[in-house]
Formats: C-alpha cells, structure tokens, sequence
C-alpha cells in the first residue's frame, strides 16, 4: 500500500482590497468560498494540524479523504470572511499567529496589513479553529543566533497561552524557512509539529517537524485548486516558485556563512 499523501492548503490574507504587501497571496472572499465549496464536492474532509500529525505519531484514524485548512500569521479577514464560510461547511482549519503582529498589548507594529486582535483570536479559537504558533516577530528563523531563535519561539508560545488560556502545539516556520537547528529547537520549545512550504504533498515520511504545504494564492483559479486538492500537477503549477526559492536558497547560504565569520571575530 502506498503512503498517504495529504494536501495542507497555505492561505494567508483573506481579503477584497489587499494592500500590495499581501495582494499576491492574498485570496479573495469569493474564491475562497468557492474553494471550500470545492473541497466539499471533491469528498474532502478538513482536519487540524494537530488532528493529522498526532494520527500518523500515534497511529490513529484519519477520514478517508483528509486535507488541511491553514492560515498564517493571522489577518483580520481570517475572522471576517473566512470563519463564516468555514463555519457553514463545518470544516476544521488551522491558524498560525505571530504575536508581535496582533493587535494588542503585544503589536510590534510589523503587521504587514489590517491584523486580528487577540478578541477575534479568542473567537476563532471559541469556534474550533486551532491557534499554533508562527514566531513572534516573523523573522527568518534560520538566519537567527540561538538566543533569537530561542526568544522568537517561547515568547510566541507564551502569549497564546496567556491569551487563550492554552498552549499552542503546532507551529509554522516564517516564510517556510527551518534548518536542522530550528527543527530541533521548535521541539524543544514544546511544539509537537510543524509545517513547511514546499509546494507539495504531505506525507509522514517527511517527519512531524518538516510537513510539506502547498501555496493558495490570489491567482489560483478553480481549476488550479482543483488539482492541488487533488494531488495533480503539483510540480507543473510551482515549477517557477521552485526555480527562484533554489536561486535564493544560493544567496541565504552565502549571507549566512558572512555573519557566521562576523560573529566569530567578535
């Protein structure tokens, strides 16, 4: 028998008049509605990060179609436009939140458009949707000293426990970034999982701390969706974001290795 494959849709803003920070990954309300309408006609069930990686550590059942609804770092038409919709089908999803961007005693100021406050947070996480963590600042993890990272991680971790009076056991890595040493770190901090980018498939080889997600974006039409639900023509569809996160991998190496010599001569 061949090893499951499950689709973990990334979504970011929900929005109709995204500002051009957000606007490339931002989806519209109306598509959005048509995509978990989608999800529905095609058999699919929606289950939790947490629903998912805690099946496939322990063994348990998942429904015979599983995909995963995600959301990072928490933009206020999350609670606007797609809580409603979500609602209506009955469908479970995930919310990853950095702290520093909600609006609240906590607001960094770096939200990158129109953020939840910790209320709309509250009531997400009142009708079901789970809260995981996606760093406090949004910084990319993998290029900070381990005090960074180490802050980065346990304050996030601490500002959803107070706020919702639970602690958070998924995590998202910023911008998808993570290397050894944030993986291990991630787990030591207390998270149980942790998804990736990728654009493709999960699967449980991948291990819980590396799950591959596949990107949903403002230009992703019904067909598109289709087969990214569906598993199809992944590679097709991303072969470009691929091309360019190789280029760009090439360059965060170098920067890396210059502020690893930096920090050695001080």
């Amino acid at each position: 028998m061949s090893e499951q494959a499950v689709p973990i849709l990334m979504y970011h803003s929900v929005a109709t008049a995204p500002n051009e920070a957000t606007r490339d990954l931002s989806v519209a309300p109306e598509a959005f509605a048509e995509q978990m309408a989608q999800i529905g006609d095609l058999g699919f069930t929606p289950v939790t990060t947490a629903d998912l990686a805690r099946s496939w550590r322990e063994g348990g059942p998942l429904p015979g179609r599983p995909v995963l609804i995600t959301f990072d770092d928490g933009y206020e038409g999350v609670h606007r436009h797609a809580l409603p919709v979500l609602a209506k089908h009955g469908f479970a999803s995930t919310l990853f939140v950095s702290t520093g961007w909600i609006r609240g005693a906590y607001d960094t100021g770096g939200g990158l458009d129109t953020m939840l406050d910790w209320n709309q947070v509250r009531d997400l996480a009142g009708s079901g949707v789970e809260i995981g963590g996606h760093s406090h600042t949004h910084p990319q993890l993998d290029q900070l000293a381990d005090d960074a990272l180490w802050f980065e991680l346990l304050r996030c971790k601490e500002i959803i426990a107070d706020e919702l009076g639970a602690r958070p056991v998924s995590f998202a890595y910023p911008y998808g970034y993570s290397s050894r040493r944030v993986r291990r770190t991630v787990r030591e901090a207390g998270f149980s999982q942790s998804l990736a980018v990728g654009n493709g498939l999960a699967r449980r080889r991948q291990g819980p701390y590396a799950l591959q997600r596949v990107t949903v974006r403002r230009s992703t039409g019904a067909e598109e969706f289709e087969q990214l639900v569906q598993g199809r023509s992944i590679a097709r569809n991303f072969a470009r974001d691929r091309a360019l996160t190789k280029g760009y991998a090439v360059v965060r190496r170098a920067r890396q290795v210059r502020r690893k010599a930096i920090r050695s001569r001080v």
